[in-house]
């Protein structure tokens, strides 16, 4: 019956993800990728939430900590494309659809992944009260939305300030680290992972791959990396650019050194 969960997990996000992809294809759009992305999150923890209809209330909390997630997700990247109307990350794919198709079936497949262990406790049959290893898991996913959702608002004032222009950020959290957004992610899956201690045993451990997975995807394929090779060609020439990489984590948020 688990196995049947994750497979049918699988093909909502897919689902949910290709027939977006129909409308970003057809129109040649950016707009509805990042939308899709959050949106997948919160339609599975729905939809997980009421197929069973258990209603414990540490899988309520659970599918609320999606839902404002993925919330805030949405609004910030719909607000953003808005505003800059392409992803400069879909230039090179954008108008080959074979490429274009690769990388949703990529998306739903991360979604999916990284949603295991909410998947897993959606369908625990039994309910359990709090305790002090939930709360944990709490806190970390608090204060990693915290410190997404602030390095965010960051970055997006002083993109938008035109005295910035084709300048770098390097006040507030991003002082002390080059990419605190991303650690803010990481933080608020890894939460999820520990919030869900209490209830794995067995093959359920292999829940673990869903923090792994986007900490690794983050920073060595499509997070980090894409970013530092970017900022390393336009900046090449750029003493100060040098001294802010040089002097300041790459994720961690550290004092300076």
């Amino acid at each position: 019956m688990v196995i049947n969960n994750y497979l049918l997990a699988l093909l909502i996000s897919l689902g949910i993800n290709l027939t977006l992809f129909l409308l970003a294809n057809t129109f040649k759009t950016d707009k509805f990728t990042d939308f899709t992305y959050g949106l997948t999150f919160i339609a599975l923890a729905i939809f997980f939430l009421f197929k069973n209809q258990t209603f414990f209330f540490f899988q309520l909390f659970l599918t609320l900590l999606v839902f404002l997630w993925g919330t805030r997700l949405i609004l910030y990247l719909s607000v953003r494309i808005m505003k800059i109307k392409k992803d400069t990350r879909f230039n090179k794919i954008r108008k080959n659809s074979l490429q274009f198709l690769k990388f949703w079936i990529f998306q739903g497949i991360s979604v999916w992944i990284i949603m295991l262990p909410s998947i897993y406790l959606l369908n625990f049959k039994q309910e359990k009260p709090f305790n002090l290893t939930m709360l944990l898991g709490a806190g970390i996913w608090f204060l990693g939305l915290l410190i997404e959702t602030l390095a965010d608002w960051q970055k997006y004032n002083f993109k938008n300030n035109p005295k910035n222009k084709n300048l770098w950020i390097e006040s507030g959290l991003w002082k002390y680290s080059r990419h605190p957004n991303y650690f803010g992610e990481m933080l608020c899956w890894w939460g999820i992972f520990v919030f869900s201690l209490p209830f794995i045993q067995g093959t359920s451990w292999l829940t673990l791959i869903s923090p792994v997975f986007i900490t690794f995807i983050l920073l060595f394929v499509s997070g980090i990396p894409i970013l530092e090779k970017r900022n390393d060609a336009k900046y090449a020439n750029n003493q100060k650019y040098q001294e802010y990489k040089k002097n300041t984590s790459l994720l961690l948020p550290l004092p300076k050194n």
